[in-house]
């Protein structure tokens, strides 16, 4: 289990955030194989609550709705 990167939660981390900074594009994908130095593991609520800066793209490769 790998927790959360969020200070204080306690929640087990299921997707993970990856970033380019010169395209300006953030992307939300499954959780990496292992831990990475550049990219944050999320659990479900703070992945649905992400937002990028302004004027960035996000590309989700999940569905993080709460259908069933």
């Amino acid at each position: 289990m790998r927790p959360c990167t969020k200070d204080a939660c306690p929640n087990e981390a299921t997707v993970t955030i990856t970033y380019d900074y010169e395209d300006q594009i953030a992307v939300l994908g499954l959780l990496s194989p292992s831990k990475e130095a550049h990219a944050h593991d999320l659990c479900p609520r703070h992945a649905q609550r992400f937002t990028a800066p302004a004027r960035w793209q996000v590309i989700r490769h999940i569905s993080l709705s709460n259908d069933t």
